[in-house]
């Protein structure tokens, strides 16, 4: 080892990384000690159990019981968010696994102590259900019970909600298990390039090697990393299979018809809505597969492999950015949205330091934007100095400042948005930098460079998610008709998948057949299609702010969870139960790749 490290620059140890650049984690906790403190305080819920036989006196014991409930779940909360982000920071830091562990245990103990409420609640007589929601004193909970008496068909008696409640800790092994292997046990070998030079392989640097001018590079970066995954695919596909049976699990302890309900159910969507993205799509790849071959085409290539997909068609071309370079053109790109909102979005990069900026030895991989009610937004960014690195900043600034708005509008029962939604901020942010960026360059070099950047931003986003979309459709529907999920079947499936949506020009390599190892949102249920749903309506909705104002588009990032989500989308101008927004997005994506050829000298 000591050979290796001489040859490349090694990942700083996160002690290493500067305050500057670290996320402001003491604004929740000063310490671990103040942290304890509260967790000591919030151990017990006395009080709870009195309100046991009593959901029937009237919607003021109601009251009294959303009152103590829902502020003891937003301190759990505000425990779990502290802890999750120290813990991200170096997932093998044992102090921080430890405080982890407790309050992820403790959060389970809450939901065992409440699992009674929902249940109880429901065995109410519909007429007084009906009088609870039509009460002036539940004025404020409306929608959160509304939420609670759609689900009456799928509840069970309160000692069955118990059982279930008991369990959920034990059935999130698999999910936890990846997330151990994939961000800190798993190890990957030094890298060639074409000059002979060693180069660290790790999550966050593999992104980068992708894009390298150097194909020796790109190709073993990819054939190592994948190689890696490929020496663990019997337990990987054992983890994929054991949260997909938890999926069933659920699915038929609550009398679902299938896993995709189960999924889509809570936030009122229909499964029409996820079959109708893959139906869209797959009848319109044919706009993929002609960017496919105009890639081939530009990087004169004989063949075109799954590692030549991610660097610039331009090689003379690279764009690249420090961190506060990024910075300052994220904030410049939203001024769309008006004052107030750029304002809020500098302080928050510039001084309350949301962003955890760089990658350091054991930090989880990729990107996210967290925090909880009450607390500023959290960015974790692996950023590398890339323009791709500078698209993820404005995507996860996207996420933050619709937490931001929807905590300081809405009380706590509604201030978290559905799933659905939550990818359409962060696009719709993306989407602004691109015209921003392009307004700042004349150079047609320069322009080219970054169409291309959007459209594989697109197929990575839209096209690529929906594929991942259907794999994960397939693997429940399989699983729910009793087929053996084996390595064997999984990698024939997703390498079926990978030649239906790249096409006939690009030469499908073996490693991508375990590619499905290494996805985390494949533990997610059902999580990735509201990628590719969330890009299309951030592009009409980009478009309507651009003709109206942005008005209507704040009142839908400031509206959280008070409405369901197709509502909430209807009321900032587009309609996600129709095909139009898939297709005008599939529109928009051929449009792309006809300006990128009439941009490039």
């Amino acid at each position: 080892m000591g050979g290796h490290n001489a040859k490349f620059m090694m990942t700083a140890e996160r002690a290493e990384i500067s305050l500057e650049n670290r996320w402001n984690v003491e604004a929740l906790y000063p310490s671990l000690e103040a942290w304890n403190k509260d967790f000591i305080t919030y151990q017990d819920w006395p009080q709870l159990t009195t309100f046991k036989g009593r959901l029937g006196e009237g919607p003021k014991t109601i009251l009294e019981l959303l009152k103590y409930y829902l502020a003891i779940e937003s301190q759990l909360v505000r425990l779990y968010t502290y802890a999750h982000l120290r813990h991200d920071e170096d997932v093998a830091h044992d102090g921080h696994k430890q405080i982890f562990i407790r309050i992820t245990a403790l959060l389970q103990k809450f939901r065992e102590a409440a699992a009674w409420i929902e249940p109880e609640f429901l065995q109410l007589p519909q007429n007084i259900l009906a009088a609870y929601l039509r009460a002036p004193e539940l004025a404020d909970y409306k929608i959160y019970l509304e939420k609670i008496v759609r689900f009456k068909p799928h509840t069970l008696s309160v000692a069955e909600e118990e059982l279930l409640a008991g369990a959920g800790l034990a059935l999130e092994t698999a999910e936890r298990a990846f997330g151990a292997l994939n961000n800190a046990d798993i190890k990957f070998p030094p890298v060639v390039d074409s000059q002979g030079k060693e180069h660290e392989l790790t999550h966050g640097k593999y992104a980068t090697y992708l894009r390298s001018p150097d194909r020796l590079l790109r190709e073993n970066a990819f054939k190592a990393l994948h190689h890696t995954f490929l020496g663990f695919e019997n337990t990987l596909c054992e983890l994929i299979h054991g949260e997909i049976q938890r999926h069933i699990f659920f699915k038929k302890a609550r009398k679902f018809s299938s896993c995709l309900q189960a999924a889509l159910f809570p936030h009122q969507i229909d499964e029409s809505v996820y079959l109708n993205l893959i139906a869209t799509v797959r009848s319109n790849l044919h706009v993929l597969h002609d960017y496919m071959k105009i890639r081939k085409k530009l990087l004169k290539l004989d063949e075109l492999h799954m590692w030549d997909l991610h660097v610039p068609l331009l090689s003379s071309v690279d764009i690249k950015m420090d961190y506060a370079e990024a910075e300052k053109m994220v904030i410049a790109s939203v001024a769309p949205l008006g004052a107030n909102y750029q304002k809020d979005l500098q302080t928050g990069l510039k001084e309350q330091r949301w962003v955890d900026r760089f990658e350091n030895k054991r930090k989880r991989s990729g990107a996210y934007s967290s925090g909880c009610w009450g607390s500023m937004p959290y960015i974790l960014m692996n950023y590398q100095g890339h323009l791709h690195d500078a698209m993820t900043l404005s995507h996860e600034a996207g996420h933050s400042m619709h937490s931001l708005l929807s905590w300081k509008t809405q009380p706590y029962q509604d201030a978290s948005y559905p799933i659905f939604v939550a990818e359409v901020a962060s696009t719709f942010h993306e989407e602004l930098l691109l015209r921003h960026l392009l307004s700042q360059m004349s150079e047609k070099e320069q322009r080219a460079y970054l169409i291309n950047q959007k459209i594989e931003g697109l197929r990575s986003t839209f096209f690529r998610q929906t594929m991942f979309a259907e794999f994960e459709l397939k693997l429940h529907q399989l699983a729910e008709e009793g087929e053996p999920l084996t390595p064997t079947l999984l990698k024939a499936e997703y390498r079926k998948l990978n030649l239906a949506y790249f096409g006939p020009d690009v030469n499908l390599d073996s490693e991508i057949d375990i590619e499905w190892a290494r996805i985390p949102h494949f533990y997610y249920n059902f999580y990735v299609y509201q990628y590719a749903t969330g890009i299309a309506a951030a592009h009409s909705l980009v478009d309507v702010v651009a003709k109206h104002g942005p008005k209507e588009y704040l009142n839908f990032l400031s509206s959280g969870g008070s409405k369901y989500p197709l509502d909430l989308l209807s009321l900032a101008g587009v309609d996600m139960r129709e095909p139009e927004p898939i297709m005008n997005h599939i529109r928009h994506f051929e449009k792309l790749t006809q300006q990128l050829l009439q941009e490039i000298p």
